[in-house]
């Protein structure tokens, strides 16, 4: 039987091990250091609402030393806790790959510090922690998985992940390249996320005011230069991929929103400060992009978050 483990049980990580769950002769672990979410999980399951009802029952633990040998992982955490997730539930994955689906860029070089196989991926689902146990599904997406080229999977652990997702209704891609679904993402959250963080306004409000809708345009300009000057092909035009938000997710709050309203520090260094760390090194100015980050830096500064 194979065995999988979610490390980060948030939001999207629940969403990822409620449908793994599903997935018959899959042994699910989630690992979070949330007492409280693992508790109502052990308890009663994890319930899933919104896009999808149902519920998903597997082992969940808030100590990692309790995490048995795993064939796949994906992390789900936030990216400023990669390294000490990672770190603690590195044992379980002596012989294990381990995908990151986190925001931004870098998260794949640390998780390659500890664990010797990684897979780069990228999913566009998006939902919300509403209690202990219980997570919202306010949009579907696909996810896009590929070896991290430094420190790979095989192709054969990435063709596995991919196939248990879809079987648990999750669409999924295994990829030789997985760069330019992940930058595509960066491109479009990079172009929201800050200003829906910003403004206060969801991502359907951020993508049809009119008087936004040219800063959104102009940070995507950026972002399209830099992976154009890395020899990275987007998969997909942002641009339509915010339409598309508008039409079917209007009232989604993205997660940099939702780290703003409970004051946590956000992903912007990884979103777009990705892109203009990126962009110095190739030569790229993105100067609405460094905006933001300092914006959002100033933001966070307010109540002493940085």
């Amino acid at each position: 039987m194979t065995r999988i483990c979610i490390v980060g049980c948030g939001a999207i990580g629940s969403l990822f091990a409620g449908h793994l769950a599903q997935v018959e002769d899959l042994e699910v672990w989630g690992y979070d250091v949330s007492t409280a979410h693992v508790e109502a999980i052990n308890a009663r399951g994890l319930r899933i609402t919104g896009r999808a009802e149902l519920t998903g029952r597997f082992h969940a633990t808030a100590d990692a030393s309790a995490l048995p040998p795993c064939d796949l992982g994906i992390v789900a955490t936030k990216s400023e806790h990669t390294s000490d997730a990672v770190a603690a539930v590195a044992h379980a994955f002596a012989d294990g790959a381990l995908a990151s689906v986190q925001n931004g860029l870098g998260n794949e070089e640390l998780v390659a510090r500890h664990v010797p196989r990684v897979i780069r991926a990228t999913t566009l689902l998006a939902g919300a922690i509403t209690a202990p146990g219980v997570v919202r599904f306010d949009a579907p997406g696909d996810t896009w998985l590929g070896p991290f080229e430094p420190q790979p999977a095989t192709m054969d652990e990435v063709r596995l992940l991919a196939r248990l997702l879809e079987l648990g209704g999750l669409p999924s891609h295994a990829r030789i390249d997985a760069r330019g679904a992940q930058w595509t993402k960066l491109v479009f959250n990079a172009a929201t996320n800050a200003v829906g963080a910003l403004t206060g306004l969801s991502i359907g409000e951020v993508g049809s005011n009119p008087s936004l809708r040219p800063l959104v345009t102009g940070l995507i300009v950026e972002g399209y230069a830099v992976a154009r000057a890395q020899g990275i092909e987007l998969d997909a035009d942002p641009q339509a991929m915010i339409d598309d938000a508008v039409e079917r997710a209007f009232s989604h709050r993205a997660s940099m929103l939702q780290d703003v309203t409970a004051r946590r520090r956000t992903e912007v260094d990884v979103l777009n400060g990705g892109i203009v760390t990126a962009g110095r090194e190739l030569g790229v100015p993105t100067p609405l992009n460094q905006a933001m980050v300092s914006l959002v830096h100033g933001l966070q500064a307010s109540w002493g978050a940085g």
